[in-house]
């Protein structure tokens, strides 16, 4: 596998969220990397343009070699902030911003390659032609090693991949949120070649009190003996079993918590049990 069975998100890991310090920072990149959890994923706007920066620093005194990890960045977002002077908040894919933003997070980030380029979000004034230029000269100078996108639908992945290979689309995808199964673009997915990555993987299971989470909790209640399992566990072993093979990029900061989510991987659900607990989360049975 290029990319571990769980991926860290870093977007809490700095000014947005537990601020981390560049010490508390390595002991985590050690620590998921001890446990099997070798890939991190970024975006540049994190932290409003500053967590690579901090996690480029935290990774240099880990002691942490380069090939012991894979590195995912995005771009596109131009972001309002301090360190961005920008009038509104917009996306931005021209050949020259991609390249140029890439050269930043791999400043920041300590690395003279990415192992995943992802344009951060479509935007209705992306040009494929232009896209497919930039990766092309990002491979060619060994700058990035694979390429994707997120949040992408089905005919917006065609498009750009028409131009240039898609190898990644990091999409939304949990019990609570998974429209991408009814809506194509797994299938397409899927058809195509293309790995799925699912950010926000336990939806709103634990954020929100609703009648659904209340089914969804009263559901994975029953099977946690069975599986010796923990509830976030079986979300994640519920993501798993799709065909699509999705990699669950998880953000929390919490060792335990790491450490259950890799675990997880490792948990089977039987058949009936993964449409119980989805038909638990839609409120009704199948069609």
């Amino acid at each position: 596998m290029k990319y571990s069975p769980i991926i860290a998100g870093t977007m809490t890991w700095g000014s947005w969220g537990k601020q981390l310090s560049k010490n508390e920072m390595a002991d985590l990149i050690q620590f998921c990397v001890a446990n099997s959890i070798s890939t991190f994923d970024h975006a540049d706007i994190y932290g409003a343009y500053t967590t690579e920066a901090d996690f480029g620093n935290a990774f240099k005194a880990s002691g942490i070699k380069r090939e012991q990890i894979q590195l995912i960045s995005k771009c596109g977002i131009q972001y309002q902030s301090d360190n961005r002077k920008n009038k509104v908040k917009h996306y931005d894919y021209s050949k020259d911003y991609i390249i140029w933003s890439v050269e930043t997070s791999l400043k920041h980030l300590k690395t003279e390659y990415l192992d995943l380029l992802l344009l951060h979000r479509p935007s209705p004034l992306m040009v494929a032609e232009e896209i497919a230029e930039a990766v092309t000269i990002l491979r060619r100078d060994g700058k990035i090693r694979d390429f994707g996108v997120s949040n992408f639908t089905a005919s917006q992945m065609e498009m750009v991949g028409l131009r240039t290979n898609i190898d990644v689309n990091q999409i939304e995808f949990s019990l609570t949120q998974h429209k991408a199964m009814h809506d194509g673009t797994l299938d397409y997915m899927i058809t195509s070649g293309i790995k799925a990555m699912a950010w926000s993987p336990l939806g709103g299971v634990f954020k929100e009190d609703s009648e659904q989470t209340r089914r969804i909790h009263k559901q994975l209640g029953t099977l946690l003996d069975k599986y010796k399992a923990t509830e976030d566990q079986l979300l994640l072993s519920w993501i798993l079993k799709h065909p699509a093979q999705i990699t669950p990029v998880v953000g929390t900061t919490n060792k335990e918590r790491l450490k259950k989510a890799i675990e997880a991987t490792k948990i089977e659900l039987e058949l009936e049990d993964w449409f119980l607990i989805l038909v638990a989360a839609q409120g009704h049975k199948v069609p």
